[in-house]
């Protein structure tokens, strides 16, 4: 974690704010050489090379390789992404943090007369994602 730096925004500076989305970990490394996870637990975990045969090591690899994600990827990268508990546009795995930021969406969904947040990579992944009759998908632009 020494090659890391974290850039903040103006509305993390009110005291106590910590929501993932308002905060990236851009690395210092060269360009040339790519980041693929962040150890984010301060135990001792296994290496990242042990989980070179994972489905999300495999998916981070090809995107930065510029590969496309087929419809199968993509419905797994958006349940991946929204039903774990640790991040937003990320996938925990092991200890590590792999994060897809750069191919995810963010969409507001009216269903059921309320409005919730969502990433995904579209919104047809988005729709298998969601069970239920849905109102209403807004995409909200990155800034």
């Amino acid at each position: 974690m020494d090659k890391q730096k974290v850039n903040t925004t103006s509305s993390m500076k009110r005291k106590g704010y910590s929501s993932s989305s308002h905060y990236r970990i851009n690395s210092v490394v060269g360009k040339s050489e790519q980041v693929l996870a962040i150890k984010f637990v301060q135990w001792d975990v296994p290496s990242l090379e042990s989980l070179c045969n994972s489905k999300v090591y495999l998916l981070r690899v090809k995107l930065y390789c510029g590969e496309r994600m087929s419809r199968e990827e993509k419905n797994w990268l958006c349940e991946a992404v929204n039903s774990n508990t640790y991040f937003r546009t990320a996938v925990p795995l092991q200890g590590y943090r792999f994060d897809f930021f750069d191919v995810l969406k963010k969409y507001l969904v009216k269903q059921y007369g309320q409005w919730t947040e969502y990433y995904a990579p579209d919104r047809t992944s988005l729709r298998a994602y969601l069970y239920g009759r849905i109102n209403q998908i807004v995409e909200i632009p990155k800034y």
